[in-house]
């Protein structure tokens, strides 16, 4: 600890000072990180033990080499996050590998070794204890690799092994085999002297005739010339009973939702945190692509919005309606720096109409701007932020579909898709302009609003946020602590939102969750994802049966939830953010096991099962009552496992080392499963090194534990970090006063000064 504070203060010091504060740590399986870092070993002892010269087994090896493939899938953001191997077992493009290579829900791809790229269409087979995985891709006539179907492996035998080591692909080692472990889960491993490289995973294991004999899967953590492999006779078990998944069943990351929209073309449609993205270009002249809304449209008059983000100068993309669901539409976007509104006649050049073109102050260039139209039985009039634009009385369509449309390569993002009877103006009122006005005229350049300042503007709605963040870019000077006062009345006014949920009786625990992760993100939308979840229940009581026995609902309810709607764990991107809020949750279909269990409880509630959060050391499960004397302890991150007592003791050993106390199995009230949740998102921000977000976090966990003084002082070091003097102040005012037990005093009056030194 240093004797006193100075403006060198780094994010280390801060964590020492508080480092009496508690997080809720939750471990992700570093067995699905596939972190394996030995130097490869030499070939000559395992070839000579073969009887093979080297020119004799580089053949084998070059033949062999023309069936290893990389693997390959993205993670949330659309980039590359995994990489691993895979083989070809079948001239039709069947390839084996190991399961956590290609992640969950995720998009996979296959590139092989003439550097062609293949999409993978099926997963034909799993099998989670042994960790092993069929794909498909299309194909008749590609080189494959023979399972070994005869003699075993023998304890001395030379092997080799194929794969790409940390990215450097087509690489090979040779070994021999050392032994053979059975483990308590049911795996049957081959021990090898082989040394195995991060990316070897799901690379063929051949003796030296060339047959397949395993599947890399995992390196020694004792040794570093020492790995496994899963034995590959297994495959051949599981071609016997096959369970094809489709890629459109598969995918759940960033799939838009088919109850609310349908995609008319092969373009790359998708969501992320609220929004809806478009690449790609779509076949037919102008490359155009519709996403229509499912909603049903009201009779006219009746509005529909949307805000759009394209690049001014990268094609054109915003609302269309009136819409047969094929090539006949009305249009209203930007196009190339300009708005236009159209008529679409047909799929050619000749049947589209440009009925209104014009060049606007109104539209933002490479910003987002609101479109909107208003629809009457004798005139169409489309807006732009607000502005009037265009009045047209073109009568050709009078009814239809309404939703999005994007032109040639235009790559767009949507936001606050509307469609209503009326969608009113988001201009600000006047009176609250001139407060924007006098707030950027009173602001001071060098310290952050004040929480007064907050509180006295906590009535500004979205429009009014948004006015205060465009008179931000106008004043240079005060722009960052505009959008700051822009930021912490929303975080403000969602802060009150989650409180009130959870003071309702009973609390909306649900409502709450979601106001936490609206904290972070603006534009969530907390009735869609609540709509979502009514919507999945009405679909799963749509199959109810009077004489349905409870078990068989439970395992109808576990079928619904687990496999139809696929919802899993994330062991891939285990500490993200993504993972704590729960409308992305729910539209990526996975997550960690606290938010998985509140989705599985509020879901299981809605289908008339009586459900709770349980809430175990270091891992979060649900329990789920079929009678008074009959429940089951469900862990929703393993897929609905069901729980023993004993195994939920196991858990807790493994996640937390803590002794076991029966209290652990009580139900979790709804305020402490939040306060977990954002416990949760302040270890994320603290291990981010994130000031703001931790800060954000502890301020909520204190709108639920005012007196706590652990997190008090939390959040005096986090105002001393981001330049908050008066509240740091107040924040070391309160702990000097209450003289809690468990803090240093001296350490809080070093604070202190510091605090008032800024």
């Amino acid at each position: 600890m240093v004797a006193r504070f100075s403006v060198g203060l780094d994010w280390e010091d801060m964590r020492t000072l508080a480092c009496c504060l508690a997080f809720t740590v939750v471990v992700s399986h570093a067995f699905a990180q596939d972190e394996q870092l030995s130097p490869a070993n030499p070939m000559e002892v395992p070839t000579q033990l073969a009887g093979l010269t080297t020119k004799e087994f580089t053949r084998l090896v070059e033949q062999a080499q023309e069936s290893v493939v990389v693997v390959t899938f993205e993670g949330r953001d659309g980039q590359r996050l995994g990489l691993g191997s895979g083989f070809l077992i079948r001239a039709d493009g069947l390839i084996a590998t190991n399961l956590h290579v290609i992640g969950e829900g995720r998009p996979i791809s296959v590139r092989l070794r003439d550097g062609s790229s293949h999409p993978v269409e099926q997963i034909i087979a799993t099998d989670k204890t042994q960790d092993l995985a069929l794909l498909k891709i299309s194909g008749e006539t590609f080189p494959h690799l023979t399972i070994a179907e005869g003699e075993p492996l023998q304890q001395g035998q030379p092997v080799f092994a194929l794969g790409n080591p940390r990215g450097l692909e087509h690489s090979v080692v040779a070994g021999i085999v050392s032994g053979f472990r059975e483990l308590d889960d049911g795996m049957s491993l081959i021990q090898l002297a082989i040394p195995i490289e991060r990316g070897n995973s799901g690379g063929p294991l051949l003796d030296m005739q060339g047959q397949v004999h395993g599947l890399l899967t995992l390196k020694s953590q004792q040794t570093e010339n020492l790995g496994y492999a899963v034995r590959a006779g297994t495959l051949l078990q599981m071609l016997e009973a096959p369970h094809p998944i489709p890629m459109s069943r598969w995918l759940t990351i960033g799939t838009l939702n088919p109850r609310l929209w349908e995609v008319t073309s092969d373009v790359h449609w998708h969501q992320r945190s609220g929004r809806i993205l478009v690449d790609g270009q779509a076949p037919g002249f102008g490359g155009r692509s519709l996403c229509l809304s499912r909603q049903d449209v009201p009779q006219v008059p009746y509005e529909l919005a949307v805000d759009v983000l394209i690049n001014e100068d990268d094609g054109a993309a915003g609302l269309v309606f009136h819409s047969d669901g094929e090539e006949k539409h009305y249009g209203f976007y930007p196009s190339s720096g300009q708005l236009r509104f159209s008529r679409f006649d047909g799929p050619s050049v000749y049947s589209w109409n440009v009925l209104e073109e014009t060049r606007s102050s109104a539209l933002k260039p490479n910003d987002w701007n609101r479109l909107k139209v208003r629809v009457e039985a004798d005139r169409i009039s489309c807006y732009c932020n607000d502005e009037l634009i265009f009045t047209s009385a073109d009568s050709q369509y009078s009814s239809g579909r309404v939703g999005l449309a994007k032109f040639r390569h235009t790559t767009a993002e949507f936001k606050r898709f509307r469609l209503a009877k009326d969608i009113p103006s988001e201009k600000p009122d006047p009176q609250l302009l001139a407060r924007i006005e006098e707030i950027s005229n009173v602001i001071s350049s060098s310290t952050p609003p004040t929480i007064a300042m907050i509180q006295q503007n906590k009535d500004f709605a979205l429009p009014e946020q948004r006015a205060l963040q465009a008179q931000a870019e106008e004043l240079e000077q005060r722009a960052g602590q505009l959008r700051q006062l822009s930021q912490e009345i929303h975080e403000a006014r969602t802060r009150d939102q989650l409180i009130e949920s959870l003071d309702q009786d009973p609390p909306d625990l649900l409502r709450a969750a979601l106001a936490l992760a609206a904290m972070d993100n603006r534009d969530l939308d907390a009735e869609e994802s609540v709509s979502t979840i009514q919507q999945m229940a009405e679909e799963f009581h749509s199959a109810d049966r009077d004489d349905e026995p409870l078990e068989e609902r439970l395992e109808r309810f576990h079928r619904f939830f687990f496999e139809e709607q696929n919802y899993h764990g994330n062991r891939t991107n285990y500490y993200d953010y993504a993972n704590s809020y729960l409308n992305e949750v729910i539209d990526d279909r996975e997550g960690l096991p606290i938010t998985l269990s509140v989705l599985y409880v509020e879901l299981a509630n809605r289908c008339g099962f009586k459900a709770e959060g349980v809430g175990l050391p270091g891992h979060f499960i649900a329990r789920i009552q079929l009678s008074k004397e009959e429940e089951r302890l469900v862990d929703v991150f393993e897929r609905g496992e069901f729980l023993s007592e004993k195994e939920c003791q196991q858990r807790v050993r493994e996640f937390s080392g803590r002794p076991w106390s029966p209290s652990y199995l009580d139900a979790q009230p709804a305020h402490a499963i939040i306060e977990r949740m954002l416990r949760n998102l302040i270890r994320v921000a603290n291990d981010k090194r994130d000031p703001e977000a931790a800060l954000r976090y502890t301020r909520t966990v204190l709108a639920l534990k005012p007196d706590s003084p652990d997190d008090t002082l939390f959040r005096a070091v986090l105002c001393y970090s981001t330049g908050r003097k008066q509240e740091g102040l107040e924040a070391c005012e309160w702990l000097l006063k209450a003289q809690p037990p468990g803090i240093l005093l001296e350490r809080v009056r070093q604070l202190h000064e510091a605090l008032t030194e800024l």
